[in-house]
Formats: C-alpha cells, sequence, structure tokens
C-alpha cells in the first residue's frame, strides 16, 4: 500500500524550495507508510504464517510506495479539487485500479530484489492469488486517499476559521477606529466651541486680550491638528498640546490659573492616543477651578510602572464635595469619553480613576500599557 519511503519522524523536512506538488506528495506518502505497514500485518495474519512478517512488510511496503506514488500524483496534478463530478471519479477510480495493478507487479519486483527472491514474469500474474491482492492494494489505494482527503479537508477547515477569524479581527479594529473617531469628534467641537463663545464675548469688552486669545488659539491649533488626525502621539507632543491649551485657557483666566508639568525624559517617545489628557484638563479648569474664586494650580504628571504607563492630572479645585457642580461630581463628559476610548483601545488592561485630591481638589489618574516606540 502507499507510504513514505521511511518513517514519519525520519522522513527529511521538505524545504522551502520543493515545488508545491512534490511538497505535498511527500506529505501525503507519510499516510501510506502506516496503511502499507498494516496490510502487510493484515496479510501476514490471513495466511497464517507468521515467520513471514518481515518479508510480507517488505513487500507491502514496496508496493504501497510505488502505487499510491502513482495514484497520488496523479490526483494532484489532473483531479486536485475535491469536489469532483461523477464522470471525474469513474476516470479517477479507473486509473487507480490501473495503477494498484502496475504498483503491485513493480512493487512485487523491486521487494524480490531486496529480499533476494525470484522475481515473477507477468506471466505468472494470471493467477485468483495475484488477482485478489491486487484488488486489495486497490482497496488500500482507496483507503490512502480517503485518509489524505480528509486530512486536507479538515487543514483547508482550519485555514478558512482563520482566514475568518483575521477578517472579524480586521472588521473589529476598523469598528473601534471608528468609535474612537466618534469619541475623539466630540472632544474638539466642545473644546473649540466653549474657547470661541469666550472669545466671541472678549472682542467687545477687551479686544486686546482677545487677540491675545486668538493667537493662543492658532498655537494650540498648529500643537494638535496634526495629533487629532494620527491614531497615536507621543506623550511628549500630548504633553506639548496641553501646555498650548493651558496658555490659551491662561488668557482667560489669567493669575487665576497656574500650571505645572512633570514628564521624566524616559517616557517622552511613549505611545498613547491622541488628545487623551486635553478632556481632563478642560474638566479639571471648568469645573473645579474656574467656580473657585482665588482659582487654583494644574499638575500633569507621568510616570511608568511595571510595564504600564500612569498619567495624573491633578487640580486644587473645588474637589468632590457638595459644592462642586454636579458634572464635577459624576465625572463629567470628559472622564466619561476618556474611559471609553481607553475601554475600546486596551479592555481591562486601561483604567481611569477619579478621587479627591490631598489637601484638597481632584486627581484623575490614567492606567495604560506603556507603549515605546
Amino acid at each position: 500500500m502507499p507510504t513514505t519511503l521511511f518513517p514519519a519522524e525520519a522522513a527529511p523536512a521538505p524545504s522551502p524550495s520543493t515545488p508545491p506538488v512534490l511538497r505535498r506528495l511527500l506529505a501525503d506518502l507519510r499516510i501510506a507508510l502506516p496503511v502499507s505497514l498494516l496490510a502487510g500485518l493484515v496479510i501476514t495474519l490471513a495466511n497464517g504464517y507468521p515467520e513471514l512478517l518481515y518479508e510480507q512488510l517488505v513487500y507491502s511496503l514496496c508496493i504501497g510506495v510505488i502505487a499510491f506514488g502513482m495514484v497520488d500524483l496523479a490526483r494532484l496534478l489532473i483531479w486536485p479539487h475535491p469536489n469532483r463530478r461523477v464522470l471525474q471519479w469513474l476516470a479517477f477510480l479507473v486509473f487507480m485500479l490501473a495503477a494498484s495493478l502496475i504498483g503491485h507487479f513493480i512493487g512485487i519486483h523491486v521487494g524480490a530484489l531486496v529480499l533476494g527472491h525470484t522475481v515473477p514474469t507477468l506471466a505468472d500474474y494470471p493467477s485468483i492469488g495475484r488477482i485478489s491482492m491486487v484488488l486489495f492494494t486497490f482497496l488500500g489505494m482507496c483507503t490512502m486517499i480517503v485518509l489524505v482527503e480528509q486530512r486536507e479537508r479538515v487543514a483547508r477547515i482550519g485555514r478558512e476559521h482563520q482566514e475568518a477569524r483575521l477578517r472579524a479581527e480586521v472588521v473589529e479594529r476598523q469598528a473601534v477606529q471608528a468609535q474612537l473617531r466618534l469619541l475623539q469628534a466630540q472632544i474638539e467641537p466642545h473644546m473649540l466651541f466653549n474657547t470661541l463663545a469666550n472669545l466671541q464675548g472678549l472682542i467687545a469688552l477687551d479686544p486686546e486680550r482677545a487677540s491675545l486669545m486668538l493667537d493662543q488659539l492658532i498655537q494650540y491649533l498648529r500643537a494638535t491638528l496634526g495629533a487629532t488626525r494620527a491614531d497615536s502621539t507621543t506623550l511628549e507632543q500630548e504633553f506639548a498640546a496641553m501646555q498650548a491649551y493651558l496658555g490659551l485657557m491662561g488668557v482667560r483666566m489669567g493669575a487665576r490659573l497656574a500650571y505645572r508639568f512633570d514628564l521624566p525624559p524616559e517616557l517622552r517617545k511613549a505611545r498613547l492616543p491622541p488628545l487623551l489628557l486635553q478632556p481632563l484638563v478642560e474638566n479639571a479648569i471648568v469645573h473645579g477651578l474656574e467656580p473657585k474664586i482665588e482659582g487654583g494650580e494644574i499638575l500633569v504628571e507621568a510616570r511608568a510602572r511595571d510595564g504600564l504607563l500612569d498619567i495624573a492630572v491633578r487640580d486644587s479645585g473645588l474637589g468632590l464635595n457638595e459644592d462642586a457642580a454636579p458634572a464635577r461630581s459624576g465625572g463629567g463628559v470628559g472622564v466619561a469619553t476618556t474611559r471609553e476610548r481607553l475601554q475600546a483601545l486596551y479592555g481591562e488592561r486601561a483604567s481611569v480613576l477619579l478621587a479627591p485630591a490631598q489637601p484638597q481638589g481632584t486627581i484623575v489618574r490614567l492606567t495604560l500599557p506603556l507603549e515605546n516606540p
């Protein structure tokens, strides 16, 4: 019956340069080996001569490898598609029958040469014993082809599942990106509308401050325009954008607003989603510092911890108490939007914590995976 020339574990792996048909043929021969040996064992037990087991295994192996090699090569070259029509199956079966006869004849000769036996002639073939062995070889070919095509079917289904999973991942990533774009689109107009509304009020009351605010707005837009259209930015660029934003807010609040930044040099190139901090900083101003008569300070700092990036936005405003604005007590739109963005990107690996700051004010702490370039 068909088989590989060596046991499966000893068969040399085809090199990547091996032609695809030959590579598949060598892989299929690994199935032929055990089936051929099993056939030789069955024949030995049926004949009742266990002392001839070795000789029968040699003959069975030679016949199986040669016959299956012919059948499988024809299958790969002529009938490669598994969904064959009736006429194609009939032609394939006829070829298998002919290959069984030829393979048996050649295999007997090769086995006889290996064992030193007398080589039979073609005139010896027309006998019941020889014909039954040819039919047995044909059944072996059918068994091997079924096993090979079943293995290919399982592999094909596995590839289709893998491709379907990859397509699903692509669709999921596209959906996440669309969700992030939508959430990001909610951030940009929110900040711009607030700034333009303040700018409109200043034009009539204080044209000089309105001009200064417009200059700061242009600087802020210049700092953030590229980041808003990118999938990620660096922590250094994010801090620079927040510095431009707080400079803009400083025009409006004057001496009531102070701010500091703490960014270690080793974290400057860390990657994160763009404009992640802007809604939190805006939330700190609108709900923490602006309602407070004397204003206060905002501190933005970053730290690395066990493969995670911790970013804190701390203010010395009203804090989370009964006197705070309701939106501030509940976290506000900025915290909710940031939490949704991080959830969409990182799932359970990221978190947003809103808590009272000491001695007063509020702190929003972001935790997300540390991504270095």
